[in-house]
């Protein structure tokens, strides 16, 4: 299966899906990831954004990323693009990736890069005829979906289990963002990360899972 992860930003898709994106790699799955946003100056200085191409790089080769679109938009100002601009961008990627399974943002987070990604993935995913894409499902990203409730509360409705080594690549590969790792008790911490993957597993009754709103599945 060809599977095509969406991520705001060079983080969120380890954040949301790294176990189950190294699930997928175990399974024999092509793996792509989409990363739409970078950093500019005057915001951010040069020196961060090529550090942050080293940690996407570095990541994505623990997880067995087959390939990175980087689309380079502003990071925190995708309200500032026309959203047609990102609709297509995103429509092309999926043409040419023909995925099986898409991740992407919930609609309901803080970020508001996350929710116009969202409603750019509904265009780009769009089940007209010959579309490849069987499922869309919405991934969480601590720190941005509890944190956004007043836009709607995150409601898991699709899970995948998942194993120590899963949970293992996961962390290593976030270990990759140490631009984002923060000390515990935050909520991208190490620490965190495997705690809510054990909380996610409980609810299923295993040691560890991911949670996803399921948007569409054509069985």
């Amino acid at each position: 299966m060809n599977i095509l992860v969406i991520a705001p930003h060079g983080d969120d898709e380890v954040l949301g899906v790294g176990g189950t994106l190294a699930k997928h790699a175990r399974a024999g799955d092509t793996l792509f990831r989409s990363i739409i946003t970078k950093t500019y100056p005057p915001d951010w200085p040069e020196s961060f954004q090529k550090e942050r191409e080293k940690e996407i790089a570095r990541s994505g080769k623990i997880l067995h990323i087959k390939k990175t679109f980087s689309l380079g938009f502003p990071t925190v100002k995708l309200d500032t693009i026309p959203q047609k601009e990102l609709n297509d961008r995103l429509s092309e990627i999926v043409k040419e990736v023909k995925p099986d399974i898409v991740y992407t943002p919930s609609g309901k987070d803080l970020n508001r890069d996350h929710r116009l990604v969202f409603e750019a993935t509904l265009v780009a995913t769009r089940p007209v005829p010959g579309s490849s894409v069987q499922k869309l499902l919405c991934y969480e990203v601590v720190s941005e979906t509890e944190w956004g409730r007043s836009f709607g509360v995150f409601s898991p409705t699709y899970y995948v289990p998942l194993t120590k080594d899963d949970i293992r690549l996961k962390l290593d590969a976030m270990k990759m963002y140490q631009s984002e790792l923060r000390q515990f008790p935050h909520p991208r911490s190490l620490e965190v990360l495997e705690m809510h993957a054990k909380l996610r597993g409980s609810e299923i009754g295993c040691q560890f899972a991911e949670a996803f709103e399921l948007i569409r599945l054509i069985a």
